[in-house]
């Protein structure tokens, strides 16, 4: 059998691909079969049921600890299954609680970068006379935090407003040169590069761990059905913004 994606003669995009993170939440639903499954489960006691009621009543000449054996073998499989969908939603709780911790860990080194650029602001407002709106839109980014993990769009967008203000800041710093050779505000700026580098490793055990909530509660039987139950969503993972992707592209030397 040949190869199904051919490198050498199936068609190539040579014009390449952009990637994009889909900010879309998916439900998780279950079918009519589900439904099905979890009944037949049940389904496998009444035999043993039926044994040992006839047995008990006198109608069947098998003694009564045959019903009840065939009753008990019937309900080995549901009972399993009841402790294995414990079991997944013990996990999803985990998993849902491993999300919050790297969503607050991510949420603590924005608010700290927020911080060290109102330093950087007023540091180099001291020197020159600074565009106003800086101050206005880094003041407001202080109770701009997001303070719920589920806050996924609004925790990319939070982190896109500190970007657009710390490019503002550096582009400032770079047309004057006096001010590179100010200590405070070079610290000031070290600090912030320091922090995006903790942001960014922050941003990984996140989108990890939302991968790992993101694929659990699509495996079917328990998980997915535990997951349709509850009401849970997919989760929406960290991503860029555009003008980031841009300055990726372009050239650095």
């Amino acid at each position: 059998m040949a190869n199904q994606l051919d490198d050498v003669n199936g068609p190539v995009m040579r014009e390449g691909r952009d990637i994009n993170v889909i900010a879309q939440k998916i439900p998780v639903t279950v079918g009519v079969g589900s439904v099905i499954f979890e009944i037949c489960l049940w389904l496998l006691a009444i035999p043993g049921i039926v044994l040992l009621v006839m047995s008990l009543s006198g109608s069947s000449s098998l003694p009564w600890y045959i019903g009840l054996a065939a009753l008990v073998a019937g309900l080995i499989v549901p009972l399993v299954y009841l402790l294995k969908k414990t079991h997944a939603g013990n996990y999803l709780m985990q998993v849902e609680q491993k999300i919050q911790k790297a969503a607050s860990t991510v949420d603590n080194y924005l608010e700290q970068r927020v911080q060290i650029l109102q330093n950087a602001a007023g540091l180099v407002e001291k020197a020159i006379d600074l565009d106003k709106t800086t101050f206005k839109d880094i003041a407001a980014l202080r109770s701009g935090v997001p303070r719920s993990a589920d806050d996924d769009e609004g925790r990319n967008e939070f982190a896109h407003s500190i970007g657009l203000a710390e490019s503002r800041i550096r582009l400032t710093v770079e047309n004057y040169p006096q001010l590179q050779a100010h200590n405070g505000i070079m610290e000031a700026m070290k600090e912030n590069q320091y922090l995006q580098k903790e942001i960014t490793a922050a941003r990984e055990v996140y989108n990890d761990t939302v991968l790992r909530w993101n694929t659990a509660i699509f495996e079917w039987p328990c998980k997915q059905i535990v997951a349709a139950k509850r009401g849970y969503t997919t989760r929406i993972p960290f991503s860029i913004d555009e003008e980031t992707k841009a300055r990726a592209r372009s050239k650095f030397f």
